[in-house]
C-alpha cells in the first residue's frame, strides 16, 4: 500500500492491540509531528501554486470528518 499519512507498519501499530506501548507512543509522536508540520507546508504549497489539488485534499478530509460526526450523531440517538 502507498502511504498518504501513515506508513504500513505505523497502520499496524496503531492497530495491534498487542503492540509495546513505547513503540506506539513512537509512532503517535511521528506521525503527529507529521500532521503538525510537514502536512501543514504541504497544504500551504498545494494552496498557493496548484489549488485543484487543495480542494481535492479539502474535499476527501472534510467528507471524512462529515461522515465520522454524522456516524457519531446516530451512535449518540440509539
Amino acid at each position: 500500500m502507498s502511504r498518504a499519512l501513515l506508513t504500513d507498519r505505523q497502520r499496524e501499530i496503531l492497530t495491534d492491540p498487542d503492540v509495546d506501548p513505547d513503540r506506539r507512543y513512537q509512532a503517535v509522536s511521528r506521525i503527529r509531528s507529521r500532521i503538525q508540520n510537514q502536512l501543514r507546508e504541504d497544504c500551504a504549497l498545494l494552496e498557493e501554486h496548484h489549488p485543484d489539488l487543495y480542494d481535492e485534499l479539502l474535499e476527501v478530509v472534510c467528507d471524512e470528518a462529515n461522515d465520522t460526526a454524522a456516524t457519531a450523531e446516530v451512535d449518540l440517538t440509539n
